[in-house]
């Protein structure tokens, strides 16, 4: 399996169950979305306006993904609204595409335009890092089945990590499919750091 065959598979509706763990503050959030993917060919023109972007020569692209998503976390204020979408590019090395650049509209960990790097790994898991000013970011997908993905990601910046993710994400209209009900304790988002951007590639 290369880069773009995995997009392809996880092309469709997703509900996602994550769990970001504030590594600082030593506390959990629970928090639920809807995520859709759809693949982009390599001549699409978001996939062109990505490369020129990024000053890459477009036909070097293997394709890419648009994914939009909306979301809620259990500390969430009134406010606060995990609903945006975004598009990233695969950009394979020379006779090898199982890895390359990965071009995106959007980071992980800051929300500006980044590029990165991406792999697949034995057990063909995509593998994303991605290295900001400020911090780095390591995120990685795999399938258990057809109908059910799971992410991992984690965060550091400048003296250590600062937080670790889990998403269990199953296919909308799948068998396995279910609603989960999310237990909060208010209490424990105290001194939870504000500016908790939580979105992913694949899905926030």
């Amino acid at each position: 399996m290369d880069a773009m065959e995995f997009f392809e598979l996880s092309a469709g509706k997703w509900r996602s169950q994550r769990t970001t763990h504030h590594l600082p503050f030593r506390r959990a959030e629970s928090g639920e979305s809807e995520i859709t993917v759809g693949t982009l060919s390599a001549d699409h023109p978001r996939v062109v306006e990505i490369c020129q972007l990024h000053q890459v020569e477009p036909s070097l692209a293997a394709g890419g993904a648009l994914v939009s998503w909306q979301g809620t976390m259990a500390w969430d204020k009134t406010d606060e609204n995990h609903q945006d979408s975004t598009v990233m590019v695969l950009v394979p090395d020379l006779g090898n595409s199982r890895q390359g650049n990965l071009l995106r509209e959007k980071g992980y960990a800051e929300i500006v335009p980044v590029a990165g790097r991406y792999l697949m790994d034995d057990q063909d898991g995509l593998v994303l890092l991605t290295e900001y000013d400020t911090m780095s970011s390591e995120e990685r997908f795999s399938f258990a089945s057809e109908d059910l993905r799971m992410r991992t990601s984690t965060v550091k910046r400048f003296g250590g990590f600062s937080t670790a993710s889990f998403c269990l994400e199953t296919r909308i209209g799948s068998d396995i499919d279910s609603s989960v009900s999310v237990d909060v304790n208010p209490k424990q988002a105290l001194d939870v750091p504000t500016n908790r951007q939580s979105y992913s590639i694949l899905g926030w």
